[in-house]
């Protein structure tokens, strides 16, 4: 056997053989001895086979020498514990002095078996995020279309918080989705509007198509300090970050925190894949917001209508205190007769000036062509009188003359119209002795 030895003794694979029936080794090549440390064969001897290749203390419940057949190789992979690697084994059974020895040749293809898996990982990361995809399309509301899918990347990446940020119109950036793992805190509250100098730099990157990805974040701490001290307050050792475009036009950027380092590049490429339906989402609830103030807003004095009053009035507990303040434009129709709807339209977006002026922080609305309406939820009757006062003041000093009726009750007990006819006859007592004074009849 010994010219057999000589032809694997040099060759770049692991060749070594073993007494079938003891398990002693009998044979181990150069590179078999360097790859396990030893240096010379005598050190093995009544060493087990199975104590020197997998560190077991009894023959391997894998062994299969009742099996191998003599002068013919059987091939199988194995992974290899004590070395840490993938090995294509083939074996067979030889004879040499009465001896049954099995012998055996191991071809390292770890980087195959790693690469294949890599492949398999992002298969079913691809799987996953087109599942993200699918089910995110399907709810109509975007909001949720961007929860569902920033939830599916954050566990398919293994990440422990994913979000999007997005450009205020101060030029700082706000945390507007987030999902986070479990266990860990949310950061979303104490992200808004974030200082523009803070991802200044990301920015500039992005500018340059270029993403940002740390395995580690000690890696940026000297060329973007301000970053580094941000996310490391967030406990934050690894990084994936992607622009978000709207017609070319750079929006913001949506990442993943603190993803496995050795699947950084994965989750790169995972960000890339999703940005375009993510950006389009963004651009769709946009447009549903567009619409939906359009529908809620008078177009001329942007106040809202009756929708909007509608929906203001479900949000008012039962046992809130109301304001009613009833506001007619008198002189509005002489206006457009005498002068033209433009005048007439200027007059009441004077009128509406004068109301947002006085009453800017409560729900106002236009409810008819010369009828606007302020509604106080939380008022007392010192500070709505006082507000009438100066609505009175704002709208002399914006040239409009205003029929202003009010009322007030301590709790609101969903009764408008009851609380709105008070106000609407005291207005309408108030607009006819205005007509009577100036000896002008209203109704002309």
């Amino acid at each position: 056997m010994e010219r057999v030895w000589d032809f694997f003794e040099n060759i770049n694979e692991l060749a070594y053989a073993s007494d079938m029936d003891s398990y002693e080794i009998v044979y181990m090549n150069r590179k078999t001895l360097e790859t396990y440390g030893i240096s010379h064969i005598d050190e093995l001897r009544g060493r087990k086979c199975y104590e020197v290749f997998y560190g077991n203390g009894f023959p391997c419940a894998m062994c299969s020498n009742e099996e191998l057949p003599e002068g013919e190789f059987v091939e199988k992979k194995y992974f290899n514990p004590a070395l840490n690697k993938h090995f294509l084994i083939m074996a067979t059974m030889a004879k040499e002095n009465g001896r049954h020895l099995r012998f055996e040749l191991a071809i390292d293809i770890s980087k195959n078996e790693n690469a294949r898996k890599t492949l398999g990982r992002h298969k079913d990361l691809e799987a996953c995020v087109n599942e993200g995809i699918k089910r995110a399309a399907c709810e109509l509301n975007p909001d949720r279309s961007i929860d569902i899918i920033l939830e599916f990347l954050g566990k398919g990446l293994n990440g422990e918080r994913s979000y999007i940020f997005e450009k205020n119109s101060s030029g700082g950036d706000d945390n507007t989705y987030e999902w986070v793992a479990a266990g860990i805190t949310p950061e979303k509250d104490n992200l808004q509007n974030v200082p523009p100098e803070v991802c200044a730099n990301w920015y500039r990157c992005f500018n340059e198509n270029q993403n940002i990805m740390f395995d580690d974040i000690e890696k940026m701490r000297y060329d973007d300090p301000l970053q580094y001290e941000n996310l490391k307050s967030q406990n934050i050792h690894s990084i994936v970050v992607v622009p978000l475009y709207d017609d070319n036009h750079l929006i913001g950027f949506y990442g993943i925190d603190n993803p496995p380092k050795q699947e950084v590049e994965d989750a790169l490429n995972m960000l890339q894949i999703v940005g375009y339906f993510i950006s389009s989402t963004l651009k769709r609830r946009n447009m549903m917001n567009q619409l939906r103030e359009l529908s809620l807003h008078d177009q001329l004095t942007t106040l809202g209508n009756r929708h909007a009053l509608e929906e203001y009035i479900s949000s008012i507990e039962s046992d809130t205190s109301i304001g009613i303040v009833y506001c007619d434009i008198t002189g509005l129709k002489r206006m457009n007769d005498t002068m033209g709807h433009k005048m007439g339209d200027e007059l009441i977006c004077r009128a509406s000036e004068s109301l947002k002026c006085a009453f800017g922080e409560y729900g106002l609305f236009r409810i008819g062509g010369d009828e606007l309406l302020a509604i106080c939820a939380g008022i007392d009757g010192d500070t709505l009188q006082n507000r009438i006062e100066l609505l009175r003041k704002k709208s002399v000093e914006n040239s409009v003359n205003l029929a202003i009726g009010s009322a007030l009750e301590e709790k609101f007990e969903n009764n408008l119209q009851k609380i709105m006819s008070k106000a609407e006859k005291l207005m309408y007592q108030e607009k006819n002795e205005y007509y009577r004074t100036i000896g002008i009849d209203g109704r002309r």
